[in-house]
């Protein structure tokens, strides 16, 4: 006996992107449904083999189903969500709503798989931001070894992480620079994205960061350890898909980079590409559709005691947001619900 399983937001990015790694990972789904807007009703949606047309999430009964993926925004999810839990069904949420609320897990699956166990006093589980889910999958099997005093991060955050409509603008405002009388002004983001990067991503906090940087200090603490200092710098470059992250790691004891290497070479989630030679690293292109966190250029940082550096790689849509939910939605069957 599977799963009845609830895609919500099945027609954006990463509502199709859930639909595909369900169907590629043979997750053992009895019946789906996917759900949307009523603007989007009727939209036709792939899984597998199968095409699937959309249901209206207003009117749409959770009763009896046993995971839902949410991946619609805060404000719907805020009305939606406490609606499919109260219905009994587990929820798996990828906004930012429930991420720092004390009685929702926050979970990596190569991480804190226990951290599942705590899903009952809301019925709601939240998926991390896409740029701390890469980082902590780097960063846990180090802590394990030489536990990690302090992390700096500068990210290059592709344009599929503000979704479709960014995605246009890039493409549109690619082609504008060269096709006169095309030329197209910044509308998702606050100056242009072609040709450009921009240090800024969501909203502006009193102390000068952003909330996306916020996000990944915090959600670190909670999924790795709280002890952890974290300052980042989070960028949005002009690439469709794949997150990129420069990250300098302090540790109380000495780790060389060989360990280091072999360390997160074992560990899971995890691919080293790491040759000291032209092309002997991963960039944000070659990871696209992959489910792996690509490590590469691994060294030691002489400026610091106990100091490595290393390039973080990961598809976005996948390991930072869809992939991530249905190995939450796995860890939970194997765990807890204990079907299929």
């Amino acid at each position: 006996m599977g799963y009845k399983v609830a895609v919500v937001g099945a027609t954006g990015n990463v509502g199709r992107e859930m639909l595909n790694i369900l169907a590629e990972r043979q997750f053992p789904v009895d019946e789906i449904a996917v759900l949307a807007s009523r603007r989007s009703l009727g939209t036709e949606c792939s899984f597998g083999d199968k095409t699937l047309k959309t249901q209206d999430l207003d009117t749409f009964d959770f009763t009896g189903w046993d995971i839902a993926l949410f991946a619609i925004g805060s404000d719907a999810t805020k009305t939606y969500a406490p609606k499919a839990a109260k219905a009994g069904c587990v929820v798996i949420d990828n906004s930012s709503l429930y991420r720092y609320d004390p009685e929702v897990p926050l979970v990596v699956p190569e991480v804190n798989p226990e951290a599942v166990d705590g899903y009952a006093k809301k019925n709601i589980i939240a998926n991390p931001n896409c740029s701390t889910a890469q980082m902590v999958v780097a960063l846990k099997p180090l802590h394990d070894r030489a536990r990690i005093k302090r992390v700096v991060v500068s990210t290059y955050q592709s344009v599929s992480g503000s979704g479709k409509e960014a995605m246009d603008e890039l493409w549109s405002q690619t082609k504008g620079m060269y096709v006169p009388g095309q030329e197209v002004e910044p509308s998702v983001y606050p100056k242009q994205i072609a040709f450009n990067v921009i240090p800024h991503i969501d909203v502006f906090l009193d102390d000068g960061s952003t909330k996306e940087e916020w996000k990944m200090v915090a959600e670190t603490k909670k999924i790795v350890d709280s002890a952890i200092k974290v300052t980042a710098t989070c960028v949005r470059v002009p690439v469709f898909v794949g997150h990129a992250e420069a990250i300098n790691i302090e540790f109380e004891e000495f780790l060389d980079d060989d360990e280091a290497r072999d360390i997160l070479r074992e560990a899971p989630g995890i691919l080293v590409v790491d040759k000291r030679e032209d092309g002997g690293y991963v960039t944000p292109v070659e990871c696209v559709g992959d489910y792996a966190t690509f490590i590469s250029r691994i060294r030691q940082d002489s400026t610091i005691d106990n100091g490595l550096n290393l390039w973080c790689v990961s598809d976005n849509l996948r390991k930072g947001a869809a992939l991530n939910a249905v190995q939450i939605a796995e860890t939970l069957g194997k765990r807890v619900l204990k079907k299929g």
